[in-house]
């Protein structure tokens, strides 16, 4: 009970003193094969932003063997979805520890749930959304032939992925659409073209939004 209350006190402090930062943080969406990751290292390149991606830091929880990774390596194998709290705990500390206050969430919110859990928990919203809009084909010929040797790289996979991030991250992208916050790239064209797009969103982030 002791070190419980001790560690709810350390998560709050970590809290007060990210949101007290006041950190710009812009969530970056996309389906798989959209390009997002190449283009966020174009942006940590360019504009000095840190680059979370929510799956790579939970990822690295597991690999890091702690008692926290083991229970994510469970949950993940019994097939239920960890729960917000934790990857948000695993975002926090990402932050906090970068020494930054820029940050590029990359796959997160991939729901309402974590959507308004993150501002629940940070007490941040984000600066505004980067919604990488890309056509199901146009992400299918991507993610075949990019050849990463993943086995989840097969067609109906692809399918499924791309069936699951519309049913689950438009509500998000929609929330934040009435709010102003979305800035929607044309992520089907060229590498270089589409960070065109990305720069001036970025060189004027009080754009009108889309």
């Amino acid at each position: 009970m002791f070190m419980g209350t001790v560690g709810e006190a350390a998560n709050k402090e970590a809290n007060r003193s990210l949101s007290e930062k006041k950190p710009t943080v812009v969530f970056v969406l996309g389906g798989p094969g959209s390009g997002k990751g190449t283009q966020c290292a174009k942006i940590v390149q360019h504009f000095g932003y840190t680059h979370l991606s929510a799956g790579d830091l939970l990822r690295a929880e597991i690999s890091s063997g702690s008692e926290n990774g083991t229970m994510i390596q469970n949950m993940i194998k019994e097939g239920k979805i960890v729960p917000s709290e934790v990857t948000i705990k695993l975002l926090q500390r990402a932050m906090t520890e970068s020494g930054n206050d820029k940050f590029l969430i990359d796959g997160f919110p991939r729901n309402e749930e974590n959507r308004a859990a993150f501002e629940d928990v940070t007490k941040i919203e984000p600066a505004f959304v980067l919604f990488f809009d890309c056509s199901e084909e146009e992400m299918e010929r991507r993610v075949l032939n990019r050849n990463q040797g993943r086995e989840d790289d097969n067609i109906e996979t692809i399918r499924k992925r791309f069936k699951v991030f519309l049913d689950s991250s438009l509500p998000v992208i929609d929330h934040y659409k009435s709010r102003g916050k979305v800035r929607k790239i044309d992520a089907g064209r060229p590498v270089e073209e589409v960070f065109e797009s990305v720069k001036d969103v970025f060189t004027s982030k009080n754009e009108k939004a889309d």
